[in-house]
């Protein structure tokens, strides 16, 4: 940065100096109080020296609401950037972080977190003390897991955690009432929802058994050999209260979508008795408990596609 910036622009409150191909920022950041909004984007800051020693205590640490250090070269979340205490947005996409510091609590003004495209492969539960945090963004890293901690964020409206290695989701996060997106795409997860929507055919011994079954066809244990009477005991109900059918071993898996905030559903693993079963509707639970069973069918559909939308778009 050029030294005199502070006397030129006493009054500087944005600062834009994105590829710009910046190695550091010097003490002359440090003399402009008015500061609110730091962007250095796509250069090549994140060596030792690269941001100014004492910006944790320069007026900064109180004016600064904005910064963005996307697109550089930081291993690690610089320790000074946590003691500017007035942030409301700071974003780190695009770098060579391979964590998230428990100290990103103490930025307690946070209303949007941008860490995408590193190397991240925990989130620390000491992220959930937020309590401003509106906006978090964990896409394109390597996490294998959500800590259920994550449901203490009252306050978020967007969660993207598309492209990293997620296989299930905590419960807890039905806990998220307020949030309006959630992207999962390109996680295991998601790979998994996809390929156990396949069915295969049911064999002929399990169509007879559905008839038996379902039409009530009446038999003692000395009528069928002990094998088959073992087998027509194995019969499951189909959880489509329209459909009233049984399967044995031949069945539809599929995901329940469990009432989310009234806006869509979170994936729960259930068996159908064939796809004819597989309406959106058909995932509303028969329990009492439920929420589902309060919807009218528009409603869950609409729930259903739009969870199906989160989770594959």
């Amino acid at each position: 940065l050029p030294a005199g910036l502070s006397q030129w622009f006493p009054a500087l409150e944005v600062l834009d100096v994105s590829g710009t191909g910046l190695a550091e920022m010097g003490a002359e950041l440090l003399s402009l109080p008015c500061l609110h909004t730091l962007l250095a984007k796509n250069n090549r800051l994140g060596g030792p020296g690269s941001l100014p020693k004492g910006l944790g205590q320069a007026p900064l640490a109180r004016s600064l609401r904005v910064l963005n250090l996307s697109g550089n070269r930081f291993a690690d979340v610089p320790p000074m950037v946590l003691r500017l205490r007035g942030l409301r947005s700071l974003s780190l996409g695009g770098n060579r972080l391979h964590s998230i510091p428990p100290d990103i609590q103490e930025l307690r003004s946070l209303e949007f977190l941008y860490l995408g495209g590193n190397f991240i492969t925990s989130i620390p539960p000491e992220l959930a003390k937020l309590p401003s945090l509106k906006y978090l963004v964990l896409c394109d890293n390597k996490i294998q897991s959500i800590p259920p901690q994550l449901a203490q964020l009252h306050s978020l409206r967007s969660l993207s955690l598309h492209n990293n290695l997620l296989t299930y989701l905590p419960r807890e996060i039905l806990n998220l009432v307020h949030l309006e997106e959630l992207s999962l795409r390109g996680n295991p997860l998601v790979v998994r929802f996809v390929r156990d929507l396949t069915y295969n055919p049911p064999s002929l011994q399990e169509l007879a058994g559905r008839t038996v079954k379902t039409r009530n066809v009446p038999y003692a244990p000395s009528d069928l050999p002990e094998t088959l009477v073992r087998y027509l005991s194995l019969a499951s109900n189909c959880p489509n209260p329209k459909c009233g059918g049984v399967y044995f071993d031949s069945c539809v898996r599929q995901i329940k979508f469990v009432d989310f905030c009234g806006k869509y559903r979170l994936p729960l693993m259930h068996y159908l008795c064939s796809p004819e079963c597989s309406s959106p509707f058909s995932s509303a639970s028969q329990s009492s408990t439920s929420q589902s069973e309060s919807d009218s069918e528009d409603e869950a559909s609409v729930a259903a596609h739009r969870m199906q939308k989160v989770l594959l778009g």
